[in-house]
């Protein structure tokens, strides 16, 4: 103990507590988001090998697109940017279509930012006004296409032609039901849009500073491009005036007319009764399909909000382009007009279509003595266990309907008939390629 005392005698004494020993800042690592980072990126693995987007590829690679080609202005040895290929911005649409992309700016930036369509682009890149542009610019060949691949399905043994359905889809316009005026408003506006336009002519040209003009001449093109829109509003009117007038002339449907009204946002949308029995400015989009598969013949598009008189319209546009007609016919009780079954019984078609109920009670199946040959074949084919069993096939067609609300087509982003029926192509054409890979591969 001595020693002990000896050797450690002089040391401090220890304290019972000790202090505790402050820590410093966590180490951690933060997202930095400004550096510049250099990827080596295989872009053909970015999507797999069963990918609808190659699907698509591989059916536009074997198209023959020269009558886009032609248009292309930029050629070797002559000054020009390079365009697009035409190849690649038809693949982008019609993989958007089953996307549900039915914008041309939202497209141009999934083309950044989204795997699928930069593996589509392989690093071309692209504006949203050419893919615009493009959308509803081509009407004719997607329609060439459309029956290009339906003849190549029937050669292949994978759709029969000769048994067809019909059957009409609403689909909301890009118009709102306040757009939509009487005749005397849109006097009233054309008169202002035109005072407008005078008004603003004289500013221009009275005006010494240069960007007071330009600011003048794009108010004065804005009231120019009103002022047409209230004509063709005016035209449209005018338009469902001499419709109303035929209608009574053949003694009407029993109603009160409303006056009429047209929209200046889009004068050839008009106010239907939709899907959930709502009215919004919309238009009829008519599909002829094959009885029993998923595959698309042939698309119309109407602003009338009834089906009835539009079965023989579509037939005709089926043999413009099929150069032939389908020996049986399939469509709902709306379609049915004595008319039409009459001249389908000429042309060599069965029409299957359920008679509408009589008011009376009287039995729609039984003949009646003002029955011409085809009304009274029509009859009885309804009236029979066989035809009944034939009309079940009618059925599955609405499910290419479905489809389409499924891809968000649900309201149109485009304004007119002819725009329209572009985008709905577009839909139809994608439809056949995707169900087409299906049946090829059953």
């Amino acid at each position: 103990m001595m020693a002990d005392d000896g050797l450690f005698g002089e040391l401090p004494e220890q304290s019972a507590r000790t202090e505790a020993v402050p820590q410093g800042a966590p180490r951690l690592r933060e997202p930095v988001r400004n550096q510049v980072e250099l990827r080596a990126v295989d872009i053909d693995s970015l999507i797999g090998q069963d990918h609808p987007a190659r699907v698509i590829w591989a059916y536009v690679e074997g198209l023959d697109l020269s009558e886009l080609e032609d248009r292309v202005k930029a050629r070797e040895n002559r000054p020009g940017h390079p365009a697009p290929s035409p190849r690649l911005l038809l693949a982008l649409w019609l993989y958007a279509a089953s996307d549900a992309v039915g914008s041309a700016r939202a497209l141009d930036r999934l083309c950044d930012s989204h795997d699928v369509y930069r593996w589509l682009c392989g690093g071309v890149s692209l504006n949203h006004h050419g893919l615009s542009d493009f959308r509803v610019g081509c009407a004719d060949l997607l329609d060439r296409l459309l029956v290009e691949h339906l003849v190549a399905l029937n050669e292949a043994g994978l759709v029969d032609l000769e048994k067809l359905t019909q059957d009409g889809v609403r689909i909301r316009a890009n118009a709102g039901t306040g757009s939509f005026r009487r005749e005397a408003t849109l006097d009233r506006q054309m008169a202002q849009a035109e005072a407008i336009v005078e008004e603003l002519k004289r500013e221009v040209d009275a005006d010494p500073e240069a960007s007071n003009r330009r600011i003048r001449a794009a108010k004065e093109r804005a009231a120019r491009e009103r002022s047409e829109r209230v004509q063709a509003a005016q035209a449209a009117l005018a338009e469902i005036k001499r419709k109303r007038k035929q209608l009574d002339d053949k003694g009407g449907n029993g109603k009160k007319p409303k006056e009429p009204r047209a929209s200046t946002t889009d004068p050839q949308a008009r106010v239907m009764k939709m899907a959930d029995a709502g009215f919004r400015p919309a238009y009829n989009v008519q599909v002829a399909s094959a009885a029993g598969e998923l595959i698309v013949v042939a698309i119309d598009v109407d602003n009338s909000g009834s089906d009835r008189g539009l079965m023989r319209p579509m037939l005709e546009r089926t043999r413009a382009r099929l150069k032939r007609l389908p020996r049986r016919y399939l469509a709902d009780g709306g379609f049915c007009t004595g008319d039409d079954i009459e001249w389908a019984h000429g042309e060599g078609i069965e029409v299957y279509c359920p008679p509408p109920q009589s008011r009376s009670g009287v039995d729609p199946f039984l003949p009646r003595s003002s029955d011409g040959p085809g009304i009274a074949a029509w009859r009885a084919r309804m009236a029979s266990e066989a035809g009944k069993a034939q009309y079940q096939a009618r059925t599955i067609c609405e499910c290419i309907h479905a489809r389409w609300r499924n891809w968000d087509l649900r309201q149109l982003t485009v304004r007119g008939i002819e725009k329209v029926r572009a985008v709905v192509l577009w839909y139809a054409l994608t439809n056949n390629i995707l169900q087409g890979h299906r049946l090829a591969k059953a």
